[in-house]
Parts: structure tokens; C-alpha cells; sequence
């Protein structure tokens, strides 16, 4: 898998018949390890190890229904009330964050109103705090460090 801009972290890999899978620890289950799951993963661990924001509080691939359609939020964390607080959109580290992944985010935006939006392709981070007092952007996800 393609090295990312993000911490390094040990992922709980398998290998099976020349599949490799993933734990996740947010969906307690083995996923087939695709370049985009190899990115929400390392998200996932940098949110537990670096931000201390509890599993507890995570969702990934959360449904979402949109114009009708059936979606999935990549990542979803909801705030000490249950309120959705940070969201987050993975791209493969092949894929550029573009204005289509912009437009992605905002949809999803509307049905779970997080206040910090993530767009990430493991190598460009794009992280937005929609605080309406003060709104931010940065490339760097360190700076959540700050907004959480």
C-alpha cells in the first residue's frame, strides 16, 4: 500500500487466500483492505492515538440517505452528546481532493451537520471548522487539535 502523510500506526492486517484484510475496530469486524479503507484506517487511528477522541464516539461508513439516495459518511464522530461533530470523506491516495469531493462532503453536511469537515486522500488533508463565529481551513490535521 501507498505510504501516507499521516502517522505511522500498526493495523491489525490479514492475509487469506492472497486477500489482505483489515480489523476495524470501529465496525469490529475484517474488511477487505482497499487503498481507500488503508486511508479511513490510518484516520481512524490518528483520531484514537494522536487526538484522543474515544471509538466509542466513531462512526465509519455511516447511512445517510441524500436526493432519495442511500450514502455512506466515510467517518462520523459525534460530540460528547451525540451530535455529529467531525466528518470526514477518504479518497484513495490515487484520488486528488477536488471540488467533487468538496461537493461530497457538503451533501453529506447537510443530513449530519458536523461542525469540522476532513477531506483526506492519506497524502492531501483539507480539514474546514465551519465555526460560523470564526471558520477556518488548513491543510494540516494537526490544527483539530486546536478546534476539538
Amino acid at each position: 500500500m501507498t505510504p501516507l502523510n499521516l502517522p505511522q500506526t500498526q493495523l491489525r492486517l490479514t492475509r487469506k487466500d492472497g486477500v489482505i484484510s483489515v480489523f476495524c475496530a470501529v465496525r469490529k469486524k475484517k474488511l477487505v483492505l482497499t487503498p481507500e479503507e488503508w486511508v479511513r484506517q490510518h484516520l481512524i487511528a490518528y483520531f484514537v492515538e494522536v487526538l484522543e477522541i474515544s471509538i466509542g464516539r466513531m462512526g465509519a461508513e455511516v447511512s445517510i440517505e441524500y436526493n432519495g439516495r442511500k450514502k455512506r459518511a466515510d467517518i462520523l464522530v459525534v460530540d460528547d452528546f451525540g451530535k455529529p461533530f467531525i466528518l470526514v470523506e477518504c479518497k484513495a491516495p490515487e484520488i486528488p481532493i477536488s471540488g467533487s469531493t468538496f461537493f461530497q462532503i457538503s451533501a453529506y453536511q447537510k443530513e449530519l451537520p458536523a461542525k469540522i469537515l476532513v477531506l483526506s486522500n492519506g497524502l492531501e488533508h483539507v480539514v474546514i471548522n465551519l465555526d460560523s463565529q470564526n471558520p477556518k481551513t488548513s491543510s494540516e490535521l494537526e490544527v483539530m487539535k486546536e478546534w476539538i
